[in-house]
């Protein structure tokens, strides 16, 4: 990984022009100065937030929002995908509706990829559009979904079938709610991490894994050059292709698969598992038609197992994971857009994987069909 000189803020460009920054902190202290060019003294902010992540930093965000804003309330509601869903939005509307926030007001998302994804689309359709930020307190959500815009919810167990494209006004990190993550959850954010470097960086792969042992001991210094650098991965793709017509899909890899096994498993496994499966599969068909080797293939599969990653499933039909890929969102003219390596740093966009190619890296990692990790 180059080595560059440590920031704490990055800024975005939309469409060529500036949109917002994204600032690494070690706190929330600076919140209220960053917020000063937003004007929020004219402005109501609602801080939503998932019972979890409000009960560890709900009331000292709201305390420190308070003497900037006109006036702040808060939307609470139950932690986990579960709610990601119109319902928890339509709740969140009657409350803006009661509390007459018009167009001029905002909303501060306080958690992780759920709430960030969930507020967005409430902002992104709310009066036709607000204002939001992102306050993302998990490494998934820091590294990847706060960042670039893209908003929804599940419909009927559908990931995120139902969205928007709306650009935050700010992101704001502070980087020591890592430590207070459960192991489970830094390793779903690792998940997005790894897949940075295998579709952008290999050296930034390389520099995790060489720095296993403080990633995961999460020393502060290490986290700050790895958010900041996944952070710069994620800037660079979104900036080029805002809007997922091109490069951005890219960001995909391992999506397609994990998205299927996920709503296979009702959700009961944690998103960032799921994708770390789905990119395994999709490394395996790149390594089944010779685009990466032996050893880059096992090496992807082994720092799953470095990072307390699944590499394998069970209780899932095969054939059911790939039928639930017809309904996958990235569907272009009946064909699914599938992210695959050419070596580990170099990802392209194919259309033309088989239902064949994706038994068989299902079947390789399932329990059930008596995979051989040999």
């Amino acid at each position: 990984m180059k080595e560059e000189r440590e920031t704490n803020s990055l800024p975005v460009r939309c469409d060529g022009k500036p949109a917002y920054t994204i600032y690494l902190e070690d706190s929330f202290e600076k919140l209220p100065e960053y917020l000063g060019a937003l004007e929020p003294e004219k402005r109501k902010v609602c801080i939503v937030s998932d019972s979890t992540v409000w009960g560890l930093y709900g009331a000292q965000v709201e305390e420190l929002l308070k003497p900037s804003f006109a006036e702040v309330i808060s939307f609470v509601f139950p932690a986990g995908e579960v709610s990601k869903t119109l319902d928890t939005v339509r709740t969140l509307y009657e409350k803006l509706i009661l509390a007459h926030f018009d167009r001029k007001d905002m909303l501060a998302a306080l958690g992780g990829g759920v709430t960030g994804d969930l507020t967005g689309y409430a902002a992104a359709t709310y009066l036709r559009g607000i204002d939001f930020i992102q306050i993302p307190t998990t490494l998934l959500a820091q590294v990847d979904s706060s960042i670039g815009g893209k908003t929804g919810v599940d419909f009927d167990s559908y990931k995120n079938m139902v969205g928007a494209f709306h650009q935050p006004k700010m992101v704001y990190m502070n980087l020591k709610t890592l430590k207070t993550l459960s192991d489970e959850q830094f390793a779903c954010g690792m998940g997005e991490v790894l897949k940075h470097g295998l579709i952008k960086d290999a050296a930034y792969y390389e520099w995790c894994i060489n720095n296993m042992s403080e990633i995961q001991e999460r020393d502060l210094p290490t986290l700050r050059k790895m958010v900041e650098q996944s952070c710069k991965i994620k800037r660079a793709v979104v900036e080029k292709d805002p809007t997922e017509k091109g490069d951005r899909a890219l960001l995909n890899f391992g999506h397609t698969l994990g998205h299927a096994i996920e709503k296979q498993m009702e959700f009961q496994m944690l998103h960032g598992q799921c994708i770390a499966l789905g990119y395994l599969m999709a490394a395996h068909i790149s390594w089944r038609r010779e685009l990466i080797s032996n050893e880059e293939f096992f090496e992807i599969r082994d720092m799953n197992v470095g990072f307390d990653l699944p590499i394998s499933f069970a209780g899932l039909s095969p054939e059911q994971i790939v039928e639930t890929t017809r309904s996958d969102k990235k569907m272009e003219h009946g064909q699914i857009k599938f992210v695959l390596l050419k070596k580990i740093g170099k990802a392209y966009l194919d259309r033309t994987v088989t239902d064949e190619e994706m038994l068989a890296a299902i079947r390789y990692f399932s329990d059930d069909e008596a995979a051989n990790y040999e």
